[in-house]
């Protein structure tokens, strides 16, 4: 049975190529789950179809992020941390922190976005890498100062 497959499929294929499986494995597994739809006419116009609106729904998300990465790579933000003796922090800045301080700043950012290797626990000037979409990413500056 021929099926268009809707989804990349780790063992059978990638997204819109069309292949040949068992009919049962079709109509009890792929067809249900929306990994694929039944091979034909109709709905290879039909599968067109959502992949224009797929492309340009990613386009408007690409020039969105596009421009949030502008405005936020202009954006230096500042923790204050309590520190104790030879400037040692106090726990860490982490990027739920970072995401708040965006917050203040009018940057609705989520925390996972926000890349961090591993939390700061140090004063200084960091760079903060944020990942706003697979192919967009902005650059903060975090000045980590004691109180």
């Amino acid at each position: 049975m021929k099926v268009i497959l809707t989804q990349t499929y780790e063992t059978l294929g990638k997204e819109g190529e069309i292949i040949n499986v068992k009919p049962g494995f079709a109509r009890n597994f792929l067809i249900p789950n929306k990994f694929a739809l039944d091979y034909t006419p109709g709905n290879m116009k039909r599968y067109d179809q959502m992949q224009k609106v797929k492309d340009i729904r990613q386009a408007k998300e690409h020039k969105s992020a596009t421009t949030l990465a502008e405005s936020l790579n202009k954006v230096s933000c500042t923790a204050t941390v309590s520190v104790g003796e030879e400037d040692k922090l106090f726990g860490t800045v982490t990027s739920q922190d970072i995401a708040d301080l965006l917050k203040e700043k009018g940057f609705e950012i989520d925390k996972r976005k926000i890349i961090l290797e591993e939390p700061i626990k140090a004063l200084g000037i960091y760079t903060v890498p944020i990942k706003l979409h697979p192919e967009v990413e902005a650059k903060i500056k975090l000045w980590v100062v004691k109180e």
